[in-house]
């Protein structure tokens, strides 16, 4: 096989001698495809004809002079040719002239080796075309171009049809005729160049290189007349037969090509080539640089038209590489620079890299800096450096951004004086950059000079100038912004004028006519929304849906066309409420994001535009998948919009609204928690400064309201009122969103006037409301919206005050919005409520039966035109409630009095009964509700009152569940009715049910204990019932334990977003708990598990003795004995409300007085006459049947009864009657805690032998119900001991004096207490005696003695304490603790079991808690005690309750009131000490 060259080792090729002669035969060349790191490159080829010959000696004998003839022609060939290549190819990088002319050398030199008969000879001529080809370009010597052309025709001569080689030696000689033709203008160069290149394309596979090359030197030469044709452009598609890159002047000329067209194919091809040339220049070649820069601008371009992101990175790369070639002082680096930057700004566009944004910004500062004053291309770089800095102020609000772009936009303008061809284009960019400080300062000045501006643009492009069309755009859009802010009607039809003449400069076919009919569409859709005129938006549509046909599918702008015209069916829809509409504009949503794949930069964009469309229909519908679906939508969106990302923060606020629309439906407090974090996080990206800041401080205080309206908490309130005042710090008069910005602050101080009380709040809500009124006139969008707060505004003050013109005034700015929310439009509803809330206020003050009658059409109107599911229903049932009983009241129905119109009182409980139960209301709202129920239905005794009273207590119940700590719950139980419970006990003793009043104090009182205690509630049962069974057991343990464990506490500087973050955890683990219990509910024989208790149940407590329940309500007082085996006694004690707290002032005065050893304490044995006269005799008059003498009896208390020692009660005269002379008194604070008080002692081993060693005095009643213990459990109480912990503080911290007699007091006890081995004592005094010491004492031993200072936390009764030596040992700090098997606690200090004014049914105190946590039996005291008393007192306790040297907790009560007997025969101990003393328990 003969080579011309050496050449290069393309590949390897195996192939047998009989495949190679079938090749032959039908001559089919071996094809060496592209290199795998090449995207195109030439496709070479080799054909061979091989002859099969018989091996003969005589053939052998011709063959071998002639091999080695050829084998030494070849070699000097061979040689010649290669050194020709190298030296052209050197010259292709260094232009030395030199090494061209040595390369010509070569070339010739091989020509003159081959003869006219060398087969080499066609190969030898193309060469020396090839390189005389490249000499004539290098020399500008296009005369000399006859040796080229004629050397490629003999070339081309020696290459039949069937020469492997024709096709390049055609295309070559057709590129060289096309350079002569440029040059000469000889007419038959054309068309023998036109022949030869049809020639290659009918002989070349399309995909091959030379068949393109072919396809662009004919486009090339029918684009260019003879004058400018590109001969480098053309030569450089062609590869030579060297396949040497192509200079870099050949490659930038046909990238310019490449940018002036949309040829994907082009495109490649070109970046194709750069890269080839990359990989020949090195890097200290001095066209690197240009090659680089060029390849990174065409790859930039690619990412523009196709979105790879790989492009983008690649490009910046390349562009950051072109720059290290271009030193300072390089002609060509400020072209660099102005590339780099320009693709970093692009990156960030796409990206959100702020580190982008800036280092662009630093890269067109240097530009700038090396254009100077004069610099032809000053101005150029004074736009490109404005355009970034613009851009980040709208990124992060630093108005010195945008004061430098106007200012560098003012100095272009300046060096485009009248006259100058550019002079329009700077004024627009001007006019651009004072419109944007116009939408975030509001200085008029601005936008009326852009207008100015834009006008004057205008004028310099009359008709017939080719950006006509863009400055009527510009134009029209400005005085649609000065519209939108002043409402001058002119400005709108003027901009609707001007994109008219726009769209008709843009006809069918013209690249921008779609968006001038969007343009057009926008200016005619706010026409409508001012006007009304339903031509403006049918023809808005119209537009729009010609603009979609302009974009056809595959079109990059469709998806943006698809948008606007679903936004054009929307606002049809809102206005005509036709469903195809809205369903119309989801598909083109829908349509929309399809054309936004995973990957695609505006996938987030689409996904929030469907969010709002889906948010609308279920606004419109109700349907709650539509809801979830957006939410879902937007939480994709967010996804995509990391940290970092330029619109994270509206994605952020998108997904907050959206949340708390669901919370308003559904009242899940997660959704409203969660949306509270999203706005903080987003008021987290706009900081001070920020252009957005002002927005992101009113969505936040607007969550953080709801917030406060569903909760309550006061933080929540003044947190959002002082973010509202920041945010109209930020919105001085003239900025565009100043109205919006008073209208919130005004709600918030209006809000916080409603619960806080002070007028100044009112008064400046109303001038803030009026304020923004003035800012929004007629034909103003957010009109309704002011008319509605200054009106609501004016009715609170108006309910303060009474003064007739505010509630005139309000009515008549109701009736104005109202008729701003036409019939379709969403919020009609809530207008016709709030017209109608003002209209039966006012009926309520005049008397005008046409108000009320309004009122309730009005009402009537709203539930219709809202959804089943709607939450906005549930204030509709309220305001329609309300109405119905002033009908009753006032008797307009004609049905007679008050007394005689049944249907609308029925009518009223109606509305409220379907408030209160009202699902997808929030549970504040409904407990609101409920307890509106109860009062009217209290007030009229309906019969609906004591079904009311058991919703209220269930809302309550749940409503309380959902908060974490006791502290939080005990403060939110102070918003509502304290005595609630007491009141629907009152209505159940009413009707006669004694065992339902008993069922409803349960279920309403000590709601926070048993709230805790359901943590704690056993399931041992469950463990073999079976696998689900015990699962669930599992289950129900481990969240109990999560939910019981204390909220973490945060420290000052954490972010308030860490605590709502936990709460949502905790919410989120009560719904899970609460599901496990349902599941459990399912279980055989655990229907009621957790219910609260039925009365059977209840009853079974009082097996140990009659349990006295006493009722203080508003109604009436009661006393209720509950007894094992009979029914349940109610009796009507002389007494009422208004007495009792008389009677607990008297006791609380008199407490301490006259205590000396000579006093009498007359007004407390008064007060205590009085206590026996008017509650404990009654019912000790009513005993006799149930309790013997002696034996014991438990009171449970009820609201005031709470606050007095009813133990104590008697005549107090010789021979006078007492209650401890009859019964032995325990108490208890409620029923349920003293039944699982019992169930513990019932389930350990000590209670069960403690229960058999028990001596009751003479005359007590049996105890049936006892369960004998077996032999073994003797046994097992004769090993055991008891483990008794007596802890004593004489010196607290900050304690100005010490308890003296603490140190004795336990060494007495000690004295007193069995010996080891029965009991095994551990004392905890002094320095010891800290905080932890003392939790861990009462988690190791099951007996207890406090000895120290109490205090009781009247503001927190979670903080009422024991104090030890360093910190208090809180009632919090007990509730955590798990005292399941405790048995006994004795509190020797004071105040111990003292409740809770603001909550008296909570009982929550020291003694309360220990019982609660889990100890059977407390001692506790009521108020102070000193300490001789506790001296005396401890004695004698303890000696009664160790008497036969045994320890048994249910002696404790029995004990205690031998102890009080024996110090009353002590006359020099005061009375109040003598009773101070209680016990709680069993």
């Amino acid at each position: 096989m003969q080579m011309l060259c050496h050449g290069e080792l393309l590949c390897t090729v195996e192939i047998s001698v009989g495949e190679l002669l079938d090749r032959s035969e039908q001559s089919h060349p071996i094809i060496f495809p592209p290199k795998k790191e090449e995207d195109v490159s030439a496709c070479p080829s080799l054909s061979m004809t091989l002859e099969q010959r018989l091996s003969d000696e005589k053939n052998i004998a011709v063959l071998c002079p002639l091999t080695t003839l050829t084998s030494r022609v070849t070699d000097a060939l061979a040689l010649r040719t290669d050194a020709g290549h190298r030296l052209l190819a050197r010259y292709r990088r260094t232009q030395s002239r030199r090494d061209l002319d040595q390369s010509i050398k070569h070339f010739e030199r091989a020509s003159d080796l081959c003869l006219m008969d060398h087969p080499c000879r066609s190969a030898a001529l193309f060469n020396l075309a090839n390189v005389k080809f490249v000499s004539c370009q290098a020399d500008g010597r296009y005369l000399d171009l006859d040796i080229p052309i004629s050397l490629f025709q003999d070339a081309l001569d020696l290459r039949p049809t069937d020469h492997p080689d024709r096709a390049i030696t055609q295309l070559h000689l057709a590129i060289a005729m096309l350079s002569r033709f440029a040059k000469k203008g000889f007419q038959t160069d054309v068309d023998a160049a036109e022949e030869l290149l049809s020639e290659v394309l009918d002989s070349c596979h399309a995909n091959s290189h030379i068949h393109r090359a072919a396809l662009l030197a004919i486009e090339t030469s029918a684009l260019h007349p003879a004058a400018s044709i590109d001969v480098n452009g053309l030569v450089q598609e062609s590869p030579a037969a060297s396949m040497l890159p192509l200079l870099p002047g050949q490659l930038a000329n046909q990238a310019e090509r490449c940018l002036r067209r949309d040829d994907p194919h082009a495109l490649d091809e070109v970046i194709s080539l750069h890269y080839d040339a990359l990989g020949y220049y090195n890097t200290m070649h001095t066209c690197r640089g240009q090659l680089l820069s060029n390849l990174s601008t065409m790859l930039i371009t690619r990412f523009k038209r196709r979105g790879n992101a790989e492009d983008m990175d690649r490009a910046i790369a390349l562009g950051r590489e072109a720059l290290t070639l271009h030193p300072v002082s390089h002609p060509d680096r400020s072209k660099t620079l102005n590339n780099l930057a320009n693709q970093l700004s692009t990156r960030f566009d796409h990206r959100g890299n702020a580190e982008d944004l800036d280092q662009a910004i630093v890269l067109h500062r240097e530009v700038l800096a090396l254009r100077p004053v004069g610099h032809t291309h000053r101005s150029k770089s004074l736009n490109n450096l404005a355009v970034p800095l613009s851009t980040r102020f709208h990124h992060r609000g630093n108005p010195e951004d945008l004061d430098q772009a106007i200012a560098l936009q003012r100095e272009a303008l300046t060096l485009f004086p009248i006259g100058h061809t550019l002079r329009s284009m700077s004024l627009n960019n001007l006019a651009v950059q004072l419109s944007t400080r116009f939408h975030h300062r509001g200085n008029a000045e601005d936008l009326d000079q852009a207008i100015t501006l834009h006008r004057e643009a205008l004028a310099l492009r009359p008709v017939g100038h080719t950006d006509r069309s863009m400055s009527l755009n510009n134009l029209a859009n400005q005085l649609s912004t000065r519209f939108d802010h002043r409402g001058n009607a002119e400005d709108l039809d003027q901009a609707i004028t001007l994109h008219r003449e726009a769209l008709t400069l843009r006809p069918v076919g013209h690249p921008d006519r779609s968006k001038s009919l969007n343009a057009l569409a926008n200016g005619l859709s706010t026409r409508f929304d001012h006007q009304c005129k339903a031509g403006d938006l049918d023809e808005a549509i119209a537009l729009h849906k010609e603009a979609l046909v302009v974009r056809p599918v595959g079109h990059a702008d469709r998806s943006a066309s698809l948008n606007t015209l679903a936004n054009g069916f929307s606002t049809r829809f809102d206005h005509r409420g036709n469903a195809e509409d809205l369903d119309q504009a989801v598909a083109l949503q829908r349509e929309a994001l399809a054309l936004c794949p995973v990957g695609h930069t505006d996938r987030s964009m689409s996904l929030n535009n469907l969010a709002v469309r889906i948010s609308t229909r279920f606004d419109h519908r109700g349907n709650p998948e539509d809801l979830d679906q957006a939410i879902t939508l937007h939480r994709e969106a967010l996804a995509l919009r990391p940290v970092g990302h330029t619109d994270r923060s509206s994605s952020l606020n998108n997904l907050a609204i959206q949340l708390s629309t669901r919370f308003d439906y559904r009242g899940d407090p997660e959704d409203l928690d969660e949306a509270v974090a999203l706005q903080r996080e987003a008021l987290a990206l706009c900081p001070v400064g920020h252009t957005d800041r002002s927005m992101s401080l009113g969505n936040l205080a607007v969550r953080l309201s709801i917030r406060f309206d569903h909760r309550g908490n006061a933080e929540d309130l003044d947190q959002a009122v002082a973010l509202q005042r920041e945010a109209l710090a930020l919105c001085p008069v003239g900025h565009t969103h100043r109205s919006k910005s008073l209208n919130n602050l005004a709600n918030g101080l209006s809000t916080r006037f409603s619960h806080r009380g002070n007028a100044g709040d009112l008064d400046q809500a109303i001038a803030l409301g009026r304020e923004a009124l003035t800012l929004c006139p007629v034909g103003h969008t957010n009109r309704a919206l002011s008319l509605n707060n200054l009106a609501v505004q004016l009715s609170t003050r108006f309910v303060h005050q009474s003064n007739a013109e505010d509630l005139d005034q309000a009515i008549a700015l109701h009736t104005e919005s109202l008729a701003l929310y036409p019939v379709g439009h969403p919020d009609r509803s809530m207008s016709l409520n709030n017209l109608a809330a003002q209209l039966s206020t006012r009926f309520d003050h005049q008397g005008n039966a046409e108000d009320l009658n309004e009122s309730r059409e009005n009402l009537c109107c709203a539930l219709a035109l809202l959804t089943q599911h709607d939450p906005r229903r549930l204030m509709i049932h309220r305001s329609l409630a309300t109405v119905y009983l002033s009908f009753h009241c006032s008797g307009l129905t004609g049905t007679g009095g008050p007394d005689e119109d049944t249907d609308s009182l029925n009518t009223a409980m109606h509305h409220f009964k379907a408030a209160a139960n009202f699902v997808p209301g929030s549970l504040l709202f409904r407990l609101r509700a409920s307890l509106d129920w109860v009062r009217r239905a209290d007030q009229h005794r309906h019969a609906t009152e004591l079904e009311a009273y058991g919703t209220s207590m269930q809302l309550m119940d749940a409503y309380m569940s959902a908060t974490a700590s006791v502290s939080s719950r005990h403060r939110a139980m102070q918003d509502f009715p304290r005595m609630l419970a007491v009141d629907a006990a009152s209505c159940a003793l009413r009707s006669g049910d004694v065992g339902r009043a008993v069922e409803l104090l349960e279920q309403g009182r000590t709601i926070i204990w048993t709230q805790m205690t359901r943590l704690r509630t056993p399931l041992d049962t469950l463990q073999t019932r079976s696998d689900h069974a015990a699962a669930l057991m599992k289950r129900f343990r481990d969240l109990s334990s999560l939910l019981d464990r204390p909220p973490a506490s945060h420290a000052g500087g954490t972010p308030s977003v860490n605590g709502e973050a936990a709460a949502t955890r905790y919410r989120r683990l009560v719904e899970d708990w609460n599901g496990v219990v349902e599941e459990i509910r399912k279980l055989r024989g655990f229907s009621r598990f957790l219910l609260p208790p039925m009365f059977a149940d209840l009853q079974e407590v009082a097996r140990g003795g009659p349990i006295i329940v006493l009722v203080a309500s508003k109604s009436s007082c009661d006393a209720i004995i509950i007894t094992h085996t009979q029914p349940p006694t109610s009796i009507q004690l002389p007494t009422d409300c208004k007495k009792l707290i008389t009677l607990v002032l008297e006791l609380r005065e008199a407490i301490g007085k006259d205590a000396s050893p000579k006093g009498n304490q007359t007004a407390l044995i008064k007060a205590l006459r009085k206590l026996w006269d008017d509650v404990v005799c009654p019912v000790v008059e009513n005993l006799g049947g149930f309790a013997r003498r002696g034996s014991r009896i438990w009171w449970c208390p009820t609201s005031l009864f709470n606050f007095l020692p009813l133990h104590a009660a008697g005549e107090y005269r010789e021979n006078g009657k007492s209650l401890s002379q009859q019964y032995i008194s325990s108490y208890t604070p409620s029923l349920t805690a003293l039944m699982r008080a019992r169930r513990r002692h019932d389930r350990s081993p000590s209670v069960l032998f403690a229960a058999t060693g028990q001596n009751l005095p003479a005359g007590a009643p049996s105890t049936p119900d006892r369960v004998e213990p077996e032999p073994e459990l003797v046994r097992s109480y004769d090993r055991r001991k008891v483990a008794f912990a007596a802890i004593g503080q004489n010196l607290p911290a900050g304690a100005l004096s010490t308890l003296n007699c603490v140190e004795p007091e336990l060494e007495l006890v000690r004295s007193l207490l069995p010996p080891p081995p029965t009991v095994s004592f551990t004392k905890i005094t002094s320095v010891d005696a800290t905080k932890s010491r003392a939790l861990c004492a009462l988690q190791d031993n099951t007996w207890l003695h406090f000895a120290c200072h109490g205090t009781q936390n009247f503001d927190d009764p979670f903080k009422s304490a024991f104090l030890m030596r360093d910190q208090p040992l809180l009632l919090l700090d007990i509730t955590q603790m798990d005292l399941s098997r405790h048995e006994f606690a004795f509190l020797s200090a004071c105040e111990t079991a003292v409740g809770d004014f603001a909550t008296p049914d909570e009982v929550i105190h020291l003694a309360a808690g220990l019982q609660f946590a889990g100890v059977e039996s407390v001692v506790g005291t009521l108020w102070k005690v000193n300490d001789s008393t506790v001296q005396r007192l401890v004695e004698a306790f303890y000696k009664h309750l160790c008497r036969d040297g045994k320890m048994v907790s249910r002696r404790a009560a029995q004990a205690l009131h031998q102890a009080i007997h024996s110090l009353a025969r002590d006359k020099d101990m005061p009375l109040d000490q003598r009773i101070v003393f209680m016990h709680i328990g069993a």
